[in-house]
């Protein structure tokens, strides 16, 4: 893997895969928790609006069919920690990807209209995640868990926040965090990109701070209900852990592994496998930049909750007791399950940009 720093603070990083396909993918490090308590949603919202109109391509149609007419895929998303987009087309139409690519990131309109349209759609995906128990949990959770960090904030934002987002604010929000040394370009697939990368023409700018949020540890347990006329109750246990560079965070994969693989893993075994007692069940380790967190889940039926969430933590108390045979095993479906994501490439470009993002692209290998 190639990793350069161009004049402008851009960081690219390239590996040359064999194959049909290229994937380019941009990595803006800005994220839900960089914003101000005014501006919630505002990344989120940013994302979707790149989308709708460029002084080259108008509308949101002649920017995707630009990409779809020739079997491509273009997307992207926001999280807590960053804001990504990517565009996976044949090698062959590299410069047409590059070319859509960059537009959106540096020719973006945010025409009046399009805002006051996009808020809907905005506001729709807000109600569509919070209609939807297995979606919302982890909305819940993260918002129980955390008292002071921002990821206790959903990354699509506050409604209210939303419907007032002006125009100057947008604009003011993206030109201050879609600048190159704020941005990593991760190019997977057999292309020649020196040349191409020209056509990422972006604004100057100053790279976001570094922030640092002081976190209380929980001195008691929390447990949070909100009552809803559905058939099925969603159980979910969560506790506040490290970030990914703390070393602690590999141990807990690989409990992660023990617990919550698939149909094997432990949680699963003994509480769908051998009772029956729920549907959806497993584990989730959430190791991110800034803020980590361990959590086990279920969907139930509402009398069986206090017995899935006593069964849960006897799995958690297993854990002191683990065999060798156990650890291998998951460290197994670790590598396995990691790898093999790896050959899609965009899973790579990815991985790619997490890991240099949170350190160094070289640790996606380690």
């Amino acid at each position: 893997m190639q990793k350069i720093v161009l004049k402008n603070g851009l960081t690219v990083l390239f590996e040359r895969k064999p194959g049909k396909a290229v994937v380019i993918q941009v990595l803006v490090k800005a994220g839900s928790n960089h914003e101000q308590p005014h501006e919630r949603g505002i990344t989120h919202f940013i994302e979707h609006m790149i989308f709708e109109g460029t002084s080259k391509r108008p509308t949101n149609q002649q920017i995707s069919n630009e990409i779809e007419k020739i079997g491509g895929d273009f997307n992207a998303y926001t999280t807590n920690e960053r804001t990504c987009v990517y565009v996976k087309v044949l090698a062959k139409h590299f410069s047409r990807a590059m070319d859509v690519l960059s537009d959106v990131l540096a020719n973006s309109l945010f025409r009046e209209e399009d805002i006051r349209k996009e808020k809907n759609v905005v506001l729709n995906e807000i109600d569509l995640v919070n209609d939807e128990p297995k979606f919302y949990q982890w909305v819940v959770l993260q918002k129980t868990l955390f008292q002071k960090h921002p990821c206790r904030f959903p990354t699509y934002g506050d409604k209210k926040i939303i419907r007032k987002l002006t125009q100057q604010q947008l604009v003011d929000y993206f030109q201050r965090c879609y600048v190159p040394k704020n941005m990593i370009v991760s190019i997977v697939g057999n292309v020649d990109w020196r040349k191409e990368i020209r056509k990422l023409m972006l604004r100057k700018g100053k790279a976001l701070p570094h922030q640092t949020v002081r976190e209380p540890g929980l001195t008691r347990n929390v447990v949070v209900k909100e009552k809803r006329n559905i058939a099925t109750s969603y159980v979910s246990l969560g506790f506040k852990t490290v970030p990914r560079i703390h070393p602690d965070s590999y141990p807990l994969e690989v409990i992660n592994g023990i617990l919550g693989r698939g149909q094997s893993g432990t949680m699963f075994t003994e509480i769908r496998g051998k009772r029956g007692l729920a549907y959806d069940v497993g584990t989730q380790h959430i190791a991110e930049i800034s803020f980590g967190y361990f959590a086990a889940y279920a969907s139930v039926d509402e009398k069986n909750v206090d017995k899935v969430r006593d069964l849960m933590l006897e799995e958690l108390q297993k854990i002191k007791r683990v065999t060798k045979n156990q650890v291998k095993e998951a460290q197994d479906f670790i590598e396995g399950d990691y790898y093999l994501s790896l050959e899609e490439p965009q899973k790579n470009a990815d991985q790619v940009l997490y890991w240099e993002q949170v350190k160094d692209a070289q640790l996606r290998e380690e």
